[in-house]
């Protein structure tokens, strides 16, 4: 032969091709087995899910690696976890900030007028002072009775005669 080739050692170097060509094939379909197994553990805490998930991938290969992308989780728990505390974090934003019934601005728990509108926010306790809501009919810091609006309007009167 003029070119150096023979039958014999064609075929050999078509036996080594296939033989890594397998090789390959063969490391690609457990790789994708152990991706897809940790994939869904990383998705889901249902043990029976993560190993049907592994097991059709193992047993339709490449369609099934498919099929398993197709239908698992969209976030993994990790995601969930991170996205609960988010919503969570802006729920509580939301909840301790009060608001100047008059204006909508943000106010403080102890202000007793808003700065912005002259809303009256609270009112003060008669014995100790401390605000309280106007809707309270108690004080929580001291048990007095709230007083009424015409027994308001003559603390304040006398208060205001000091």
């Amino acid at each position: 032969m003029p070119f150096g080739f023979d039958i014999e050692s064609l075929t050999n170097y078509a036996l080594v091709g296939t033989a890594l060509l397998g090789a390959f094939g063969a490391a690609l379909w457990l790789s994708l087995v152990i991706w897809t197994y940790r994939d869904m553990r990383a998705r889901s805490r249902d043990a029976l899910a993560q190993i049907l998930a592994a097991l059709v991938v193992a047993l339709l290969f490449l369609p099934g690696f498919v099929v398993y992308l197709i239908l698992r989780p969209p976030e993994t728990l990790a995601e969930a976890y991170q996205r609960s505390l988010e919503e969570e974090a802006l729920l509580q934003g939301i909840e301790e900030k009060p608001l100047c019934p008059g204006c909508g601005r943000a106010t403080q728990p102890d202000w007793m007028l808003c700065p912005n509108c002259h809303t009256r926010l609270r009112r003060p306790c008669s014995k100790c002072c401390r605000p309280l809501e106007l809707q309270w009919n108690l004080c929580p810091h001291c048990g007095t009775p709230a007083p009424g609006r015409r027994e308001r309007d003559e603390v304040e009167r006398m208060k205001a005669e000091e």
